[in-house]
């Protein structure tokens, strides 16, 4: 194959990935193009890149996915190559066939490889006749809900539906029973549709706490494949990977021999060329299954970098260019352990539902890398994926990498923002996972039942912090000058305040109100009903600052900021957002909202109302379905009763919090 030399990339992507290809690229003498939504005119990845081109609205079916649109804007824009990223068009035949056509290069592999791959179904046929391991189940054209049925039937209780069109954990859904399975298809399909225009489904044996393990695998178009290791990304939720490592604590030498001859065998059964990752489940007997060929660079390329000492971007530029593979099989080489943890916009406390919200204060952990495209004042809106960025961390051990990436996520400053990083934090110190033997994919809902939201209700003492920063940040904007606010007879006066709990789904019931009493460092908060607290400190020249306080000999580390009515604290390594009520005329905090009250949990669309107003509803039954951030989520009754009103219609944007439907108890 000839050399095909480009000097200017269009990136079609957004957010870390593309600010992550244009570093790469700018070391390697490439000028890059940045492509941008209406939402992302201000992204970090439009400033990373030597142009930028806005490609249309926020909707990414308008942007992101519009291949005439990226096509266009790499033509006039001069580049003669388009790196995909991942996600949006990356795994798209049709845009890797567009891209040749206009006469540009495809950084990825060819579309008939991604054809190939790309049906999960007609993937899997064909890697069974190749002698590929895989699970048992069903993969043929009737995607019918008898025929789904009768196929989980034969196969038997527990199964997996997974989309065949698509991955990344859209569109899947395990069901234990029968009767749960019309319901959890009709959800796995309405999903897999709109993620992939799709809806047809797998129907797998689900394998019972298996491992998720993949393996990174090169071609170049002269014939040559290599593997670079496996990755275990075994801790995930809701079918979506967030905590990644290589090497696997659970793969020997033995098994990772055969496990990357299988992933080679799998690339050249295809005649691959680029950047791939196939996957497997891993099982306690240490047998494995294919699952499918992801035909792109991966989320979590940075561990085997790490391990490796080698840029995969840069890999896929030379490959791209027709250069052959940098390293052969044998000169690989394999250097200490990195963990990836992905830093998300969710909460943890209330089933890991997506967030949006603007950065009010980002600061990345020292001694670990970080790739992001956040800065403060960012929006993070419901348009796109929830990961915000990634946390890296090498280390000669596991275990040194396990504490090195901990503490860099304890030294993370995020606000504004509900995220998942202290949850990270604790994840990485959990027992079972530093002693790794144990870890599947059941690992979270195993060790972090999601659905007690009191486990992440603030202390006292964070309570404590919060009414006194809430009071110095009013009494430093004050701007009445006395110098004597405060104060009578020489004496501190107290300044009342009233704060509520932002926690699961929004303001919560519990709310506390008091006064605070400042002479100089000394600070007493007291609150109704409880006893005075009294902390030691002063108070930071500015939000977003960083400062101690002291609580009984404690010194306890934080930093806040304040917008639009809330206060979000970081204090000992936890977030924590508090709505403040201290002027008069503030909305009242301690109302909670009736038991039939149901209300949106996040920022999103809705795409459906199963009900009309009238109807009666069983306790569980689906609703309305919203869609934020690419995933669906059901909106059930809690208990049976009739729909007494609506407050929104299929199609409508809703806010947090944002009233949907109120239901009345069944009589009797």
């Amino acid at each position: 194959m000839s050399e095909r030399r480009f000097t200017r990339l269009l990136i079609a992507n957004r957010g870390e990935i593309a600010v992550r290809i244009a570093r790469t690229a700018r070391r390697l003498g490439i000028a890059t193009v940045a492509v941008y939504s209406g939402a992302d005119a201000r992204s970090p990845h439009v400033g990373a890149c030597d142009a930028a081109v806005s490609i249309g609205s926020a909707t990414p079916a308008e942007s992101y996915l519009s291949i005439d649109k990226l096509i266009d804007a790499a033509l006039k824009s001069g580049a003669q190559a388009i790196h995909p990223g991942y996600g949006f068009l990356s795994e798209n035949a049709a845009f890797a066939r567009r891209i040749a056509d206009a006469g540009l290069v495809f950084v990825g592999p060819r579309a008939d490889a991604i054809d190939a791959m790309g049906d999960k179904a007609r993937a899997r046929r064909r890697m069974a006749a190749a002698g590929i391991p895989v699970v048992q189940g069903y993969d043929g054209d009737d995607p019918s809900e008898a025929r789904i049925l009768a196929e989980a039937e034969r196969i038997g209780f527990p199964v997996m539906l997974k989309a065949s069109a698509g991955g990344g954990g859209r569109g899947m859904r395990r069901v234990d029973t029968r009767d749960a399975l019309p319901a959890a298809l009709k959800l796995a399909v309405s999903e897999a549709q709109k993620a992939f225009g799709d809806g047809r489904m797998i129907v797998e044996r689900a394998v019972i706490e298996p491992r998720h393990v993949e393996v990174q695998v090169f071609a170049d178009a002269h014939g040559h494949v290599v593997h670079l290791g496996e990755r275990d990304c075994s801790v995930q939720r809701r079918h979506q990977k967030i905590v990644e490592e290589a090497p696997s604590p659970a793969v020997g030498a033995a098994l990772r021999a055969r496990l990357g001859a299988t992933a080679v065998a799998v690339a050249r059964e295809i005649g691959y060329v680029g950047a791939g990752t196939v996957e497997f489940l891993l099982d306690r007997d240490g047998q494995f299954y294919f699952m499918e060929m992801n035909t792109r660079l991966q989320v979590e390329h940075p561990v085997t970098e790490l391990i490796t000492g080698q840029d995969l971007v840069e890999w896929q530029l030379r490959v791209a260019r027709g250069e052959a593979l940098p390293l052969a099989q044998q000169d690989v080489r394999f250097d200490g352990h990195a963990i990836e943890v992905r830093l998300c916009a969710e909460d943890p406390a209330d089933d890991f539902l997506p967030r949006t919200g603007d950065v009010l204060l980002w600061r990345p952990g020292r001694h670990a890398r970080c790739d992001h495209a956040l800065a403060d004042g960012v929006a993070i809106s419901s348009f796109y994926d929830s990961m915000l960025g990634k946390l890296i961390a090498h280390g000669g051990t596991r275990a040194e990498a396990i504490d090195r990436l901990a503490n860099a996520l304890d030294d993370t400053v995020l606000l504004g923002v509900p995220s998942n990083r202290a949850f990270l934090a604790r994840v990485l110190r959990h027992p079972s996972f530093v002693d790794g033997r144990t870890v599947s994919t059941a690992f979270v809902a195993q060790h972090f039942p999601s659905n007690d939201s009191r486990r992440f209700a603030p202390p006292d003492t964070a309570w404590a912090v919060a009414a006194w920063l809430s009071v110095a940040a009013a009494d430093r904007a004050d701007a009445t000058p006395l110098p004597w606010r405060g104060w009578r007879n020489g004496a501190p006066l107290p300044v009342p305040y009233r704060l509520s709990w932002v926690g699961a789904g929004g303001d919560h019931p519990d709310a506390r109100r008091g006064s605070v009493t400042i002479d100089r460092r000394s600070i007493v908060v007291h609150a109704h009903g409880r006893s005075p607290l009294a902390l030691e400190g002063a108070p930071p020249a500015h939000p977003g600052a960083s400062s101690s306080i002291a609580l009984d000999g404690r010194t306890l580390d934080y930093c806040f900021a304040i917008a639009h009515g809330r206060l979000w604290l970081q204090l000992d390594g936890i977030d924590y957002a508090f709505a403040i009520h201290n002027r008069e005329g503030d909305a009242g905090a301690d109302a909670a909202g009736s038991d039939g009250v149901l209300r949106a949990p996040m920022n999103g669309r809705v795409i459906a109302v199963d009900i009309g107003e009238g109807a009666t509803v069983a306790a569980g039954q689906t609703v309305m379905v919203l869609e934020a951030m690419k995933m669906e989520h059901a909106i059930v009754a809690p208990f049976a009763g009739r729909v007494a009103s609506l407050g929104t219609r299929a199609g409508e944007q809703v806010a947090p919090g944002q009233v949907l439907a109120q239901l009345e108890p069944q009589a009797g």
